[in-house]
């Protein structure tokens, strides 16, 4: 912790909303998070994309700040903000100049409560994300992810994809919006994050002040069914528009709090460049991978990448191969389980093993530098594990061996726990 850097003051309201709060006086500005444990995790067939949905319709406005007041009111104070639904949850944020910060709490602790859900802007809001989700449809990698998802997940609310089906899309009413709402948009279901320059204690009132005569209400309990474990490698077969063919190639991935989360990090820093856990972390090269300089200096794919998701239940490790067009993903498939082999056959080499520690830590670096990044940091990790795992990330992924990353690697990167997806340019697409 730097001397700018104040401790993490941790508090609960009485109705149950967590509070984080992480002086940082490096610049005059602070950064609010709100994070709802709400997701497409919470929803099931004939509601799904609603948690995105109801992101949507929370820009909509309440009484007291009228939707275009909202944009208005941040942009002129020269701040930004923004929303995200994921699979685990639903996060809000504005990064403001410190003097302003009060603003951020006031529009938060009334959203939390007071949102309007008018019929005619659920309308609006229909068309809007029926035309987003008809626009990602035009993709060939959601296209691809989509039916990779479904086929890896029968069971597990993790099926579909977030922004929903158009069939649920088409039929969901104002009522199921306004009451998934208010089942979930509760504060024992939220932490409040904040980091900036403030001081902690002053804040601390202020947010017990606008947020603790919330009325105390249940923490919403979603049933979850388990995801049996995969009975064989399965395959999917997408066609449509475009010149390029892509591979997918989901593995079956443990928890982010499961400890061979950790050894997994370093394997797909080694396979394909290490993954960011924030969307505002950027990225850094990864040519020196053993999937780029196969598939990409060995002349087969344009680009290849690899995702690991920090979420709350088991889910997916994916590696992305962009095909060149007279190449075949088969053929990539090939050289990827060639390198997968190598992989199991001994442990890695300490110079490789350095090589790989020091490009997570780098990227968990670059995604912990800014005001914004450390007041998403006090929120995130609560949605899926506590703050410890993020202090404490950089000193686990240290002390990972050669022989933690083998037996992950043979644990999870084996055909019969995962699903292989191929794209091909000019059909209407399907599974098989």
């Amino acid at each position: 912790m730097s001397p700018a850097e104040g401790p993490v003051i941790q508090a609960r309201l009485r109705n149950g909303l967590e509070v984080r709060l992480k002086e940082i006086h490096t610049a005059p500005a602070v950064s609010t998070w709100i994070w709802y444990r709400v997701g497409s995790r919470n929803e099931r067939p004939g509601s799904t994309g609603i948690s995105h949905w109801t992101e949507h319709m929370q820009f909509k406005g309440t009484r007291a700040f009228p939707a275009r007041m909202l944009d208005r009111a941040i942009s002129r104070q020269g701040g930004f903000w923004n929303a995200f639904t994921w699979l685990d949850w639903t996060a809000y944020f504005e990064t403001l100049p410190a003097h302003e910060a009060d603003l951020a709490l006031r529009l938060e602790a009334d959203r939390m409560n007071r949102s309007l859900f008018e019929p005619k802007e659920v309308q609006s809001e229909r068309t809007v994300i029926i035309a987003e989700r008809q626009g990602h449809e035009n993709d060939p990698t959601f296209r691809l992810s989509e039916e990779v998802q479904a086929a890896a997940f029968r069971v597990h609310a993790y099926h579909h994809e977030v922004i929903g089906d158009l069939a649920d899309l088409q039929t969901i009413a104002r009522e199921d919006l306004y009451g998934h709402y208010r089942e979930f948009y509760v504060p024992a279901n939220a932490v409040l994050a904040m980091a900036g320059d403030f001081r902690a204690r002053t804040v601390l009132g202020r947010v017990r002040e606008l947020f603790g005569g919330i009325p105390r209400r249940p923490r919403p309990v979603t049933p979850m069914r388990p995801e049996p474990d995969p009975s064989g490698e399965r395959r999917v077969a997408v066609e449509g528009p475009g010149e390029t063919p892509y591979l997918e190639i989901a593995y079956r991935a443990p928890a982010a709090s499961h400890p061979d989360f950790f050894p997994l990090a370093i394997l797909d820093s080694v396979l394909a460049g290490a993954s960011s856990f924030n969307p505002f972390g950027g990225g850094i090269s990864n040519k020196t991978s053993r999937l780029y300089r196969a598939l990409v200096e060995g002349g087969l794919a344009a680009a290849v990448s690899g995702s690991l998701a920090a979420t709350i239940d088991p889910y997916l490790y994916t590696l992305t191969v962009t095909i060149r067009p007279d190449r075949t993903p088969e053929e990539s498939l090939a050289r990827v389980d060639q390198e997968i082999d190598r992989i199991l056959q001994r442990p890695l080499e300490e110079e490789e093993m350095a090589k790989a520690i020091k490009q997570a830590r780098a990227l968990f670096a670059y995604s912990s530098e800014s005001i914004t990044n450390q007041a998403f940091w006090l929120g995130y990790c609560e949605m899926f594990a506590d703050y410890a795992w993020f202090t404490g990330y950089l000193s686990r992924i240290e002390t990972v061996t050669p022989e933690e990353v083998l037996s992950v690697a043979r644990t999870y990167l084996v055909p019969s726990r995962r699903v292989v997806g191929m794209y091909r340019p000019g059909g209407a697409g399907g599974r098989d």
